[in-house]
């Protein structure tokens, strides 16, 4: 009897066979783009079921179906999705994927908070660039990748600017660095520990350190150029810049290159790794490592004996005659820079997904300051410190940072049923800069003691934040989409002593050190709230406001809103418009700063003491001074944008941005020039042993006005054309100067600092770029016009000289010798263009031969032609 059933089972099995393999029909083919070019690791799906494959390497599948005839679904990321049927298994199947729409057809996140919207559909104006679009340039770091990609925005090394040489202040629109709001994967960036004191673009401003967020870790980049505190608050006046990191990748990515300047110097080296792997039930982890390192230039110029005084020893004119560029090293530092990042995601439930990453950026540089000329520092020629007086030949001091800069997020997005969704979240992030100051002299010390050390630690700062967000997004009503949500934020800054030779008297030569009463710990914190509505009145028509509130604890509160709207010229145009208030919050740097140190003082022929009081110090306030308040402004934008074909595409967008209040860091405060009388101004410098003063104050009314102009057309078939400009001004409208100043005559804010407002970004810059690709060959082409800048002289006379519109060409090809592995060559700047030669009757600082090109304003830099060559590797 068993072995009955035992013969029925398996007479059964026999007779489900052939039906088991009549109910499936194997089927192959190939999936292609409009290139004839096979689609790899593409989903191919049998409609209505969950039964699918992937293509393999070259564009293959092959799979069984249900039944026949069937419906296949072709889908691949960038691409339109196709249904093709399939009648017979013998049938040959080949399908062809449209690249899908460009541009105007892609989901930005950035200023739409209540869901992501197209370009095409937002009210607002934004670029989205990919990874590989900004790395294009052949520029070795972000900032200076975007300054050739994104019009409108700026950032250039500062050559003889102390620690501002390290961190390349870069702005949107020419507002300044404290003007834009820099996010990572949507959440806020810390800022850097470090404030521009130095007369350079941004004078006066802290930015967010961008060289601490690797390339090699970006997807793509969002740049809403419009207000959007009403959205995210502090620093938004601008617009917003989010990095937008790597999720889950198909494949790890080895990069390196080097390069070097047509001077022969400069030489840089890049690796970085981006690699990514799956863990527990569908998470990811995506994983950057980067190493970058680069080489001093110098572009000094050659007074030579011309500089010499007129009663100069006999090695003084010997130095001068063997060292024309009197020993100044002008230009970009060495450098070496450390990133790992780490991007994570992964499932809670079917509802909820916990994402984090973490970011550690570490780098050490060198810059130098000005050269002791033997004739500068004949005090110490005469101590017979260093040599014997009569060999002496001066010193150049080197000014070393040490910058760590960290960010770090947890967050849970949630699902609330179908319709609303949460996302809480906490992000920590620290920049730290400590200095050392090499083969220098405390002159105060060395006569006291007759010897000093040559090399100091000055001490350094920290800024750290911490922030809580709890956001909410969902459908009120048919057409109505809603946004709000919490933060809680809380600030630290430090400001560490330096070590004791470092500060006594004047201090080390060059960056006198943080004295104790200078070093301090301080924090405060903020609460906020915002909600923001948007309406799909019809689906042409959308309109959207949003508010947020904003308390500090230490200056109060903030309160700042926002309406705009598109609408939609059939489907493939919209008119677009907003009006928005906005602030900016002073940083806890410009609060409690107070510092001294060695600068080019309009008038002296070499670098004096200078000293930094804090805005809340006692003395600063007996000047009439405020505590420092924040800053409003007033943004009114419009603009069209039009998808003329699905191959090209354009928009024009104008803006006008009022700033009220605007802080600033004042002029140098010193003697009145009547030696006779003490005023109350004199006797503060007095008290506090520095010849000049300066302090942070609300003070600034301006106006910026502008257009940005976009065009992009893109064959689908290997060639491209960019097209991208931007038209700018800023005008200062008022200087409020406090009553005791006011009435002993001081100028709070010289001409040479309004020229830093108005003329020291280009008016105008037009980006070119053009691409082709030829069998295994990539050829790209991209020009950049930098308009106009001014050097403004200072107050004590002299020229103001403005300089020519630059155009820089950079050629790009590069070799794909398979699928996975290319080389590419770089040469940047085939024209070697420089700025204009700074005349010495602009009568700057260094303009009397030192400097060939403007310190103080600049273009496209001064590095020259720069060759570079690389290598991709995908596995």
């Amino acid at each position: 009897m068993l072995t009955k059933i035992t013969n029925l089972k398996f007479l059964t099995l026999l007779m489900l066979i052939p039906l088991t393999t009549w109910a499936q029909e194997p089927i192959s083919g190939k999936l292609l783009n409009e290139k004839g070019e096979g689609i790899p690791f593409a989903t191919i799906q049998e409609k209505g079921t969950a039964n699918g494959t992937t293509t393999d390497e070259t564009g293959n599948f092959e799979f069984e179906v249900t039944e026949l005839p069937a419906t296949l679904i072709a889908s691949y990321v960038g691409y339109e999705k196709k249904e093709q049927t399939v009648t017979s298994s013998d049938q040959e199947i080949v399908i062809t994927l449209v690249e899908s729409g460009f541009g105007l057809d892609e989901v930005v996140v950035t200023g739409n908070r209540t869901k992501p919207r197209t370009i095409l559909e937002s009210a607002n104006a934004i670029d989205n660039f990919t990874a590989e679009e900004i790395t294009a340039s052949g520029k070795p770091t972000i900032e200076r990748m975007l300054t050739f990609k994104v019009p409108s925005f700026n950032a250039q090394n500062q050559a003889i600017s102390d620690a501002t040489a390290h961190y390349d202040p870069a702005d949107l629109r020419g507002l300044g660095p404290s003007r834009t709001l820099v996010l990572v994967n949507g959440k806020r960036k810390n800022q850097s520990a470090q404030v521009y004191l130095n007369r350079t673009p941004g004078k006066g401003e802290v930015g967010v350190d961008l060289k601490s967020i690797p390339t090699a870790a970006i997807a793509n980049v969002e740049v809403l150029r419009d207000g959007a505190s009403a959205q995210y608050g502090s620093d938004a006046i601008a617009g917003v810049i989010n990095m937008v990191l790597k999720e889950d990748v198909q494949y790890s990515t080895f990069n390196a290159n080097t390069g070097i300047t047509s001077e022969g110097d400069g030489f840089n080296f890049s690796s970085d790794l981006n690699t990514a792997f799956n863990f527990g039930n569908n998470g990811y982890a995506n994983l950057t490592l980067g190493y970058y390192n680069q080489k001093l230039t110098n572009r000094a110029g050659t007074p030579g004996t011309d500089d010499l005084p007129p009663d100069a020893r006999p090695n003084e004119v010997q130095w001068a005659m063997d060292n024309p560029d009197l020993g100044m090293k002008v230009g970009q530092p060495d450098m070496e820079k450390k990133d790992l990042f780490v991007n994570l995601g992964h499932p809670v439930g079917e509802n909820g997904k916990l994402y984090s990453f973490h970011g550690y950026t570490t780098r050490t540089g060198r810059s130098f300051a000005y050269y002791r000329a033997p004739y500068w520092r004949r005090g110490v020629a005469d101590a017979g410190f260093l040599t014997r007086p009569e060999d002496f030949l001066g010193y150049q001091p080197t000014f070393e940072t040490e910058i760590d800069d960290h960010i770090n997020a947890l967050g849970l997005e949630y699902a609330l049923g179908d319709t609303w969704g949460a996302d809480i979240s906490a992000t920590y992030g620290a920049n730290s800069v400590f200095y050392t100051v090499n083969n220098s002299v405390n002159r105060d010390y060395l006569a006291d003691n007759g010897t000093s050390p040559t090399t100091f630690h000055p001490g350094g700062y920290r800024l750290q934040n911490v922030i809580g967000n709890l956001d909410i997004n969902g459908i009120l009503a048919e057409n109505i989409n809603v946004a709000m949500g919490l933060e809680y934020k809380k600030e630290y800054f430090d400001a560490y002593e330096g070590d004791k030779r470092s500060y006594y008297k004047g201090g080390s030569d060059s960056f006198a050190g943080i004295k104790p009463a200078e070093a301090g710990s301080w924090d405060r914190n903020n609460f906020a709230a915002y909600a923001q509505l948007d309406y799909d009145i019809t689906e042409a028509l959308l309109l959207g406001v949003a508010g947020r509130y904003e308390d500090f604890s230490d200056f109060g509160d903030n309160f700042s809103w926002k309406v705009n709207g598109r609408f939609k010229i059939g489907q493939n145009g919209a008119i677009r418009g907003s009006y928005s208030t906005g602030f900016r919050a002073p940083t806890l740097h410009q609060r409690h700063l107070t510092n001294s140190q060695y600068i080019i003082v309009a008038g002296s022929s070499e670098p004096l003491l200078q000293g930094t009081l804090a805005n809340n110090s006692p003395a600063v306030q007996a000047l009439g001074v405020p505590n420092l308040f924040a800053e409003t402004s007033q943004n009114f934008s419009a603009g069209i944008t039009y998808k003329f074909s699905r191959h090209f595409y354009g928009s024009v967008d104008f803006y006008q941005i009022n700033v009220d209040d605007r802080i600033l860091f004042s002029s140098q405060i010193g003697e009145d020039g009547d030696p006779t009388t003490t005023n109350s101004v004199e006797q503060i410098l007095e008290d506090n042993n520095v010849v000049a003063v300066q302090f942070f104050i609300n003070a600034g009314d301006t106006r910026t006005r502008g257009a940005d102009i976009v065009l992009n057309y893109d064959t689908f078939e290997g060639f491209k054309a960019t097209l991208g400009a931007n038209f700018n001004e800023t005008e200062i409208n008022a200087i409020s100067t406090p009553g005791p100043l006011a009435q002993n005559g001081y100028n709070i804010f010289a001409r040479e600092e309004r020229g830093l407002i108005t003329n020291s970004r280009p008016k105008s810059k037009i980006i070119l770029g053009l691409s082709q690709e030829v069998g295994k060959w990539d050829l790209e082409l991209n020009n950049t016009r930098f308009g106009t800048v001014t050097v403004t002289a200072p107050e004590s006379g002299g020229t103001d000289q403005e300089l020519d519109a630059k155009i820089v060409t950079d050629l790009r090809a590069a070799y794909n010798f398979t699928d996975r592995l290319s080389i590419n060559g770089m040469i940047n700047n085939i024209f070697d263009v420089y700025p204009d030669i700074t005349l010495p009757s602009t009568n700057t600082a260094g303009a009397g031969g030192r400097f060939l090109y403007s310190s103080e304003v600049q273009q496209m830099g001064q590095l020259g032609t720069n060759f570079s060559i690389g290598l991709n590797y995908q596995f």
